[in-house]
């Protein structure tokens, strides 16, 4: 099984830029503390890079 990865919405994405909104959308964020769990490949550390600042990652098994 491949490795996944959760991420957490732990900043708002009101006010940012709307490339960053819409990345934000587009990983199934909605709210604040909000979490999905994604693979991890590299469209998703693409994505996860250009709204680090917002995020928080963590590795799940």
């Amino acid at each position: 099984m491949a490795e996944q990865v959760k991420i957490t919405l732990v900043k708002s994405a009101a006010h940012r830029l709307p490339k960053q909104r819409a990345i934000v959308e587009a990983l199934g964020l909605n709210k604040v503390r909000s979490s999905v769990v994604l693979p991890d490949n590299a469209a998703t550390r693409g994505a996860v890079f250009k709204i680090a600042h917002l995020v928080t990652v963590e590795v799940v098994k």
